[in-house]
């Protein structure tokens, strides 16, 4: 989501979207492709990019002989449904399909006061944008819910509602999670995890904002068995 919470929020809707890559391996034959659509939760701000979701996810899936080929990554820290609408269109995938497509994305909506309509039909098609990436296979689509960032020791230092962070999310996963299964699509809910930082400080990267390693790897660890039981390897 942020550096510090309110910097990244503001950040420039006009940056361009980066694509953090590693070639710790060469392709393999017959093996998968992973594109991984979001904002800072999907890039893994704060941590090594190898700690990051989409590249956790990958390990764990090669670890058992998957194949999959390291992810392709649109996302930037303090985007929102448009920002990522944007950055889809600049990076102009028309023709690229890939067996597994996650998307994460409104934390920066609900923290900056976007509409909620405007949300629900950004993330719609967003959505459908994400079912025609992985080649209209809705069993080849993901979307997680969106963290808690109330429960880090960044928003409880800086004197947040944290009641009132926290309801909006609900209400805006309240929206994600609606659309997501009407469209058919699996939804991993990560949000009860996040909270786990209430308690938990070392969930938590050096920032005191962004999910740590530990964190990420709660979420793999929804992610993996839903993926393994809807992806045909």
């Amino acid at each position: 989501m942020i550096g510090t919470l309110a910097a990244a929020c503001t950040k420039a809707p006009s940056q361009q979207p980066t694509v953090k890559t590693i070639d710790n391996h060469m392709p393999i034959s017959d093996s998968l492709t992973y594109l991984a659509l979001g904002d800072s939760y999907t890039i893994g701000e704060a941590v090594p990019q190898e700690q990051s979701f989409p590249y956790q996810l990958v390990h764990s899936l090669n670890a058992t002989n998957h194949f999959v080929e390291k992810p392709e990554i649109i996302a930037v820290t303090g985007w929102t449904t448009g920002d990522l609408k944007k950055g889809i269109t600049s990076r102009d995938l028309k023709n690229h399909q890939y067996n597994i497509v996650t998307l994460l994305i409104g934390v920066n909506n609900q923290y900056r006061g976007y509409s909620k309509e405007d949300y629900r039909t950004e993330f719609i098609e967003l959505l459908n944008t994400a079912i025609s990436y992985a080649g209209g296979n809705k069993q080849h689509v993901f979307v997680l819910s969106i963290p808690d960032w109330s429960a880090t020791p960044f928003a409880k230092a800086n004197g947040f509602d944290l009641n009132k962070a926290s309801t909006e999310i609900d209400l805006f996963n309240a929206i994600n999670k609606q659309e997501t299964e009407a469209a058919g699509v699996a939804y991993v809910d990560i949000t009860p995890s996040s909270r786990q930082a209430v308690n938990d400080y070392s969930l938590i990267a050096n920032d005191g904002l962004h999910p740590a390693g530990r964190m990420y790897s709660l979420w793999v660890n929804q992610l993996l068995p839903v993926v393994n039981s809807q992806v045909k390897y």
